[in-house]
């Protein structure tokens, strides 16, 4: 278990080992999260959450809903493209 020690500043320096073992460069910017008596330090994700609803908007298609076997099909002739 790793030590530090709060500054007058409110700083904390995380030890080389703890964010080497995370990978957290230089520059990383951490969410600090409050659970219970302690807390705990995340990277900021690269992307924000998304949700089946963000979702979607990207599908374009607007015809007639396709049966399991029409998908089946159209995956099957797909596979049988790419070969």
């Amino acid at each position: 278990m790793a030590r530090t020690t709060v500054s007058s500043k409110g700083q904390v320096v995380i030890p080389r080992e703890v964010r080497e073992a995370h990978g957290w460069e230089p520059g990383t910017v951490l969410v600090i999260e409050e659970q219970g008596d302690g807390i705990v330090l995340r990277p900021v994700p690269v992307f924000a959450p998304t949700s089946v609803e963000d979702l979607i908007g990207c599908v374009a298609y607007t015809g007639e809903a396709k049966s399991l076997a029409d998908m089946e099909a159209g995956i099957a002739e797909g596979a049988r493209r790419s070969q």
